[in-house]
Order: structure tokens, then sequence, then C-alpha cells
């Protein structure tokens, strides 16, 4: 497995919307793989494919990560994933991004969703979730579709975050 280079704001391949997969192989396999270990490096519970400059239709998750960014018990890998259903009820969640280094923002997300998708093996997989899980799913797949968190905050909050950056 690799450390993948991870792109960050304003890189344009943030905004790509992305190609589906069309089968998942050993390639696909050891992409997922290499995903979940940057992710793991770099301390973040979701990796979408464009974040390491690849306009595929991935993400890697895990929800029950380690503080210091250990592995959790729950890695997911999501090849083509589609959110069939959301919930009415809404949440907010303060949500940063590996790719928007250092800043967070609070986002008004779907409390539950269920998104369909290939797991590692390239069989579809229906999974039903709520709250943080539910946030980061929907997070991953806005990458897919070149939106970032930013996008979905007022005008005032995004250009705040947006001149932090370039001063770093």
């Amino acid at each position: 497995m690799a450390i993948l280079e991870l792109y960050t704001y304003p890189h344009k391949v943030l905004t790509k919307k992305c190609e589906e997969v069309e089968i998942v192989d050993d390639e696909v396999r050891k992409f997922l793989d290499d995903m979940l270990e940057t992710m793991y490096h770099d301390k973040g519970v979701g990796l979408a494919a464009p974040q390491v400059g690849v306009s595929k239709r991935i993400i890697v998750i895990d929800d029950k990560v380690g503080e210091n960014g250990e592995p959790g018990p729950h890695p997911i890998y999501m090849v083509n994933p589609k959110i069939i259903k959301k919930s009415d009820d809404m949440i907010l969640f303060n949500e940063g991004c590996l790719s928007v280094p250092g800043q967070s923002a609070e986002v008004e997300r779907h409390r539950a969703v269920s998104v369909e998708y290939l797991d590692y093996n390239g069989k579809k997989q229906v999974l039903d979730a709520e709250e943080f899980l539910a946030v980061i799913i929907q997070h991953e797949t806005d990458h897919l579709d070149g939106v970032l968190y930013i996008d979905r905050i007022s005008r005032l909050k995004r250009n705040m975050i947006i001149k932090k950056l370039s001063k770093s």
C-alpha cells in the first residue's frame, strides 16, 4: 500500500464531476487500499478519489477512526456510490475536509441517507446510515460531483475560509 498525494483547494480536480468505474478489479482494489491508508495517515474519516487526483466515483470511509488516526474497525469501500434515499429531517454538523486543511464550518445535511454502491469485491450493496455516518457519506459523494463543503455554506463564511487558506 502507498500514501497518495492529497490535492487541496483550489485544485481543478476537486471541481470536476467524476466518471463511473466500469469494473472492480485488482487495480481498483489496490487503489481502494491506498486511499484507505492515505485517509488513516492524514487522520480523516472519509476520502474521495478526486482528493488524490483521480476523477473516478470511489470513496473510502471509516466513521470509527481513532483520535490519532489509527485505523478503526469499520472501513467501508464504495465504488459508484449513489444516494438513493434522503430523510426529510436535517442536522447541522461541523465539517472539515482534508482538501480544505485546517478549516471547518457548520453544514446542513440530511440526518439519514441510503446509499447504493459496489463494495471491495464488486458486489452491489445498500447501506442505511444516520447522523455522523450519513454526514460523511454526503460529504464524500459531494466530492464525486465536484462539490466541496465550502460550496454549501454562506458566501461570507466561504470567503473567510478561502482568505485563511490563501494565507497559509
